[in-house]
């Protein structure tokens, strides 16, 4: 077997199941979850009908294997929202790839990415730099490429934005990739422009790839939306994109997480090899997919509706929570971030036992460096479902705070 996949930490959600080994929930209570970040609001129709369309259309979109760089107007689909939303002009053919999914492709590009055969003579394998919490896919996709994960020290005054400037040079020097996530998981931060330009002039200077996951764009609770990579990049005269990839999908942005459909845009060169990798790796597009993806990325007005619907339930339940524990708005994303002034891991076996709610500690997001785990004492919760389900949740976090922990 590949030694490498001794490596790998259990998924958050495996540590979960362990944490909560042996509890019985209170049955007085209906089970409800705010663990996984999996959307909840009801697919649009017109997506379903522009899938049911493929599949019964003749030709049947099942009748054709597709092809990897997916089809054109799949592309110019994807071109055209990126100048509706960006005001950026990218080449179809040559600056954006279909995938299935960001976090298929933020496995799959890295893979492409890292040379693991620059180690040093010392031993040192070459660097995958995160920010810390972090999405767990990018440090199993780092292990897995044969490169080391470096976790970047966050400040917690700063809603745990990376504290770029305490990463060495020596550090730098080996850094292949470095994974940002705008809007955040889980705290939901987003960069400004001078944070990018602080991490273009450090790509520049050492050669490493930018991968930006960006699934959580739209949605978002500030009037102005999320400033996006390729955007920041464009606004900065780097309309090459060099050496960057953003991530995106329609998982959040449409609710159709099943669909499993996204795509990559940026440096024409790196699509390029990442479309030669694609080719052997075999993930081309289902064409059914294809033709339900290019319904959705043409239209806003269910995106809009969908933003809508997470404003109003995280109006209602922010001010609630906010009664019991350090807790905000986010400027984006459906992920609330809160202190509970404790051990999250208990908080959170606690919370699920008297009350039958599923929290995810923050230190199941994190990774014990610098000397600290910075999603300790921290939770995390996906306001995924309904707005009254959310709002009994809160109801019962903060009835199970007063009576527990004050």
């Amino acid at each position: 077997m590949n030694p490498l996949l001794s490596l790998l930490q259990p998924y958050p959600f495996e540590r979960l199941r362990q944490l909560f080994a042996g509890v019985t929930p209170n049955p007085a209570y209906r089970p409800i979850s705010l663990g996984i970040g999996e959307p909840k609001h009801a697919p649009p129709a017109f997506i379903q009908q522009a899938m049911m369309a493929s599949i019964t259309g003749t030709p049947s979109g099942l009748a054709s294997y597709p092809a990897t760089a997916g089809e054109p107007k799949l592309r110019e689909a994807f071109a055209a929202w990126l100048q509706k939303r960006y005001g950026l002009s990218l080449s179809p053919a040559l600056q954006i790839l279909p995938v299935n999914g960001s976090r298929e492709a933020l496995f799959s590009l890295t893979q492409t990415i890292i040379n693991p055969g620059t180690a040093t003579s010392l031993g040192e394998k070459p660097l995958v730099v995160c920010p810390n919490p972090f999405y767990q896919i990018y440090e199993g996709a780092a292990l897995l490429a044969g490169a080391d994960a470096y976790y970047v020290a966050s400040d917690p005054a700063r809603n745990f934005a990376p504290d770029w400037d305490s990463v060495p040079e020596a550090v730098w020097a080996r850094t292949q990739q470095l994974f940002v996530c705008s809007p955040g998981n889980p705290t939901g931060a987003v960069m400004p422009l001078s944070e990018w330009k602080k991490l273009f002039a450090l790509s520049d200077r050492f050669g490493f790839v930018i991968a930006s996951d960006e699934c959580y764009s739209e949605i978002y609770f500030r009037d102005e939306p999320p400033l996006g990579g390729l955007e920041a990049a464009a606004k900065l005269g780097r309309s090459d994109f060099k050496n960057l990839i953003i991530l995106t999908s329609l998982s959040k942005r449409s609710n159709v997480p099943g669909m499993r459909s996204g795509f990559v845009a940026g440096d024409a060169a790196l699509i390029k090899q990442y479309l030669l990798y694609r080719t052997y790796h075999g993930c081309a597009m289902s064409p059914v997919v294809q033709a339900a993806s290019i319904a959705a990325w043409h239209d806003e007005a269910h995106v809009v509706d969908n933003r809508a619907l997470y404003r109003t339930k995280f109006a209602q339940v922010t001010p609630l929570l906010a009664q019991v524990m350090n807790v905000a708005l986010p400027d984006a994303g459906f992920y609330l971030w809160a202190d509970v002034a404790g051990a999250d891991t208990a908080f959170a076996r606690e919370l699920y036992a008297l009350y039958n709610v599923t929290v995810l500690p923050g230190s199941f997001l994190a990774r014990e460096a610098h000397g600290h785990n910075p999603g300790a004492g921290r939770i995390r919760m996906a306001l995924v479902a309904d707005t009254a389900e959310c709002l009994e949740a809160a109801q019962r976090i903060v009835e199970f705070v007063r009576a527990h922990h004050s």
